[in-house]
């Protein structure tokens, strides 16, 4: 009989489907603003969204659907976290996701998957299907206690899964914050609570995971208030997952200067030939004023120059001691303190957006980082400078 009760268990199992597809689609949006981590969460999204497809049919019931899917709930259940991992690495320490680097993090789930999937083509089907709602049944058989021993190896593999990720998450941030900071604002954030919000939204999510998947399925199967409750904090999770990854800036100034395999050997490029590039570069910023335009990433200054970002990067770096960022700020700290010698009376909302700063916390932060002082201080010590 169809109740309210009925209909609120559905909507609530498919809401974490809906916001994981809404991401994995979004997040391939327009490619110009894309960002690697970015990319990568969009294909990331696509494992929670498996999982909760397979949980849908699972709790719905839906038994005569659900065994085409359990395989791959296993093994999406055992990759996502890792997974999410690699994500953190791409904020922090690498550039871009490929499988040299990044095999070693996935190969347990995949080989625990396979020994499964052998695990369930060997056993008879009627068996199979009957064991997945019922793990009690064909208790005698050997094809059965082989499935359960596996699946009580994914599930404490899983678990295990959740904590190193989480911890690696954490020491991640604690050591290299800033630059994961840095794909959602134009300075160094101390607090870098963008990024923390990102791992304490999986340490929620996780936590959670962690004592559903201790409980079990079939407890879970007949307790509606903790799929209430456990769905609408994963549905909550993910959706803070996937907002914070669609608001990151296309380009991380932090690796501009450290990725040593795009660095060009500084003898490559004579003296001459860095003369010119950076007699272009002054052109575009003292002339163009190119810093003006808020969304303005080290992409648009290698079409600009028709030349290549490592090159701009070392000639900043060299001629300047700078990253691409904190070069590109000075300048609009200079305009803004033409801008307000000349219009004292505009609000700082006028001031962000005619200096190129893509918003006022933005404008803010790099007052401080070049002034070490508030906006209302260096306000101030302007005024009393147009007064003298």
């Amino acid at each position: 009989m169809f109740t309210y009760k009925v209909m609120i268990r559905i909507v609530l199992l498919l809401m974490p489907i809906y916001v994981t597809l809404f991401w994995s689609v979004a997040l391939v949006g327009d490619i110009k603003k894309h960002s690697s981590p970015r990319q990568f969460l969009g294909k990331f999204m696509l494992f929670p969204l498996t999982i909760f497809i397979s949980h849908f049919l699972y709790f719905a019931p839906l038994p005569a659907i659900y065994p085409y899917f359990d395989i791959l709930l296993q093994f999406a259940s055992l990759i996502v976290f890792p997974m999410y991992y690699i994500y953190f690495r791409l904020l922090t320490v690498e550039e871009r996701f490929s499988i040299k680097a990044h095999a070693k993090f996935l190969v347990l789930p995949v080989f625990i998957t396979l020994i499964y999937t052998v695990s369930v083509l060997i056993t008879p089907r009627i068996e199979y299907r009957t064991w997945l709602f019922n793990e009690n049944a064909y208790s005698s058989s050997q094809n059965i206690q082989f499935l359960s021993v596996m699946r009580v190896i994914i599930r404490i593999s899983y678990l295990i899964f959740v904590v190193v990720s989480v911890f690696g998450n954490y020491l991640l941030l604690k050591k290299y914050g800033a630059k994961a900071e840095q794909f959602y604002s134009d300075e160094h954030d101390a607090k870098y609570n963008n990024a923390k919000m990102l791992n304490l939204s999986i340490i929620i999510m996780g936590v959670t995971a962690f004592v559903f998947t201790a409980l079990g399925r079939q407890f879970l199967i007949s307790q509606d208030v903790l799929i209430y409750i456990g769905w609408s904090v994963f549905s909550t999770m993910l959706f803070i997952i996937g907002y914070m990854g669609i608001t990151q800036k296309p380009v991380n100034p932090t690796f501009e200067i450290h990725i040593n395999e795009e660095q060009p050997p500084i003898d490559e490029f004579t003296s001459s030939v860095q003369k010119k590039i950076l007699q272009k570069l002054l052109v575009e910023f003292e002339q163009k004023k190119i810093f003006l335009n808020s969304q303005l990433n080290i992409m648009d200054l290698v079409k600009a120059l028709g030349t290549n970002r490592s090159y701009i990067s070392v000639i900043i770096n060299q001629q300047y001691n700078q990253n691409f960022n904190s070069f590109v700020n000075n300048y609009r700290i200079e305009e803004l303190e033409k801008v307000f010698s000349e219009n004292p009376d505009y609000t700082i909302d006028s001031l962000a957006e005619q200096c190129g700063f893509g918003s006022v916390n933005s404008l803010k932060r790099a007052v401080f980082s070049k002034t070490g002082m508030s906006f209302a201080e260096w306000k101030r010590l302007q005024i009393k400078r147009l007064n003298k």
